[in-house]
């Protein structure tokens, strides 16, 4: 896709002459904040003005409510050089009147996907928050058109934003940078989920990792089937062993300017899933194309990392494998050794992507890192117990509960999650150090993150965020979320790298 050009508006964006000028809405007008009606949100005044004060009874007649996602159109009458008032829905505010940066994203990136036929546009939302409304207008105006035979990308090409009240312009430029490279990091991430697995596969989706790297000046490591062997990393040649198309050990190295700590980054690559021996069902298998967000995910951010020059050492380790089955295959009943020494006893081989996490768990911590974090679209019990919008936070209780807050706070969501001691007698092997399920029914998110706890060397502060759900839509797009991979959870992962950044 063609992202829109984006740029700090100069003069006041209600004289623009643009195809589409965004404002937006709240449900809290008439009888104040929480009781209901339709209100203008701040920096809509000089639009309202232009239709006499009455622009809300207008919208009002046209349906509109201020509810989160809701876009409503109002031609402007001549009104305006903008040919069409778009008003973008907030929601409720809190007590002070206040929103939230996740309702404006939201709501920018709802706009984006209704005005894509717009050559040109503009908005006040970025009056409220700039960088939320940066991010969700370049998330919601995202396609994935490389597979159509015919032309039908959209033709959003430029925004101009209103700049906040607060704040220089240098300021102001700089938010923009940095918010455009975030969202940047969240198309790409969602580029490589949505290519599909005959043409990603793990020596071509190492191949795209390693160029996107050496752009940046990254640090490139890969490993391929002869090198695994040699390294002992047994979980990842057990997985791709069934598949022509063999696995890959992606590391890829960024130091930053007066680095103040070393993170180590972990994503689970799975470029296909057929659940292997233990294949899974043929309904929905199509979408085990997303089994690759999490390894998507650490490859954007490791890039994003050198493009914002964060003051870290972060280093990435990818696993890259396709699960199939074969007479090469690996088989319930195989046992695996792993990177590192341990051995596991396969009792399932749809239980793959902890087996590839392991070695590369175990190659990552061989750094010395200060953190730990692991990304993977790991268990459907991620689903059962939490939804397709929230992920699972599993680790070291502190570290865990600092990244689940931090996810929370970009708006991609997380929940801290528990790593019951009980459950590890569940993956007690009579052959191997452990199984790579348990023989209980209940508690398979935990029981994923116990296997994996296994792996990580002691000591070391780590996180697991299963994003099983939200890694992929198969639903209808919502605000900046469109169909197919979501780019989840890039933008936590940024954050997290900000937060070690900032305060070590």
């Amino acid at each position: 896709m063609t992202a829109p050009k984006l740029a700090i508006a100069t003069t006041p964006v209600v004289q623009a002459p643009v195809d589409a000028l965004v404002i937006g809405t709240t449900q809290d007008g008439a009888g104040g904040a929480g009781q209901g009606g339709l209100a203008l949100a701040p920096g809509s005044e000089a639009v309202d003005a232009a239709f006499d004060g009455g622009l809300v009874e207008l919208l009002t007649a046209l349906g509109a409510t201020g509810k989160a996602d809701e876009v409503v159109k109002l031609p402007s009458l001549g009104k305006l050089r903008a040919t069409v008032v778009v008003a973008a829905g907030l929601g409720r505010t809190a007590a002070d009147g206040s929103v939230t940066a996740e309702q404006v994203r939201r709501a920018a990136g709802a706009a984006a996907r209704a005005i894509g036929s717009s050559a040109r546009a503009a908005t006040t939302l970025s009056a409220i928050d700039l960088q939320a409304t940066v991010e969700g207008l370049l998330m919601g105006s995202y396609t994935f058109s490389a597979y159509k035979s015919a032309a039908t990308e959209r033709a959003l090409a430029k925004v101009d934003l209103a700049a906040p009240a607060e704040g220089a312009a240098k300021d102001h430029k700089a938010t923009l940078k940095a918010a455009t490279a975030i969202a940047e990091a969240v198309t790409t991430t969602r580029d490589f989920i949505n290519t599909p697995p005959n043409d990603l596969y793990p020596a071509s989706f190492a191949d795209r990792a390693v160029a996107l790297a050496r752009e940046v000046g990254l640090e490139v490591e890969v490993l391929d089937e002869k090198a695994l062997k040699k390294g002992g990393f047994g979980g990842i040649l057990g997985v791709g062993g069934g598949s022509a198309r063999q696995p890959r050990l992606v590391r890829l190295r960024y130091k930053g300017p007066r680095a103040k700590a070393k993170v180590a980054l972990v994503g689970k690559g799975i470029t296909f899933d057929t659940g292997g021996i233990s294949i899974k069902p043929a309904a929905g298998m199509e979408a085990m194309t997303s089994d690759m967000s999490g390894a998507a995910a650490v490859v954007a951010t490791v890039v994003l990392a050198a493009k914002l020059k964060y003051p870290l050492e972060v280093i990435a380790t990818v696993p890259m494998a396709e699960n199939m089955p074969s007479g090469s295959a690996y088989r319930p009943g195989d046992v695996l050794s792993m990177y590192g020494g341990k051995t596991v006893e396969v009792l399932n081989t749809d239980a793959e992507g902890r087996l590839i996490l392991a070695d590369a768990i175990v190659r990552a911590c061989e750094d010395g890192p200060d953190y730990l974090v692991e990304t993977s679209t790991l268990t459907g019990a991620q689903v059962v117990a939490l939804g397709n919008r929230t992920a699972g936070v599993m680790g070291s209780e502190e570290f865990r509960d600092r990244v689940a807050a931090i996810a929370q706070g970009t708006g991609e969501g997380g929940w801290p999650m528990p790593l019951p001691e009980e459950l590890r007698d569940g993956l007690d092997s009579r052959l191997a150090d452990l199984t790579n399920v348990s023989g209980q029914r209940w508690g398979g998110m935990l029981t994923a993150g116990v296997f994996l706890r296994e792996f990580v060397a002691e000591g070391t502060p780590w996180v697991h965020l299963d994003v099983a759900g939200p890694a992929f839509n198969t639903g209808g797009p919502w605000g900046y979320t469109t169909k197919g991979g979501t780019g989840i959870p890039v933008r936590t992962l940024a954050a997290v790298l900000a937060d070690i950044a900032a305060n070590g």
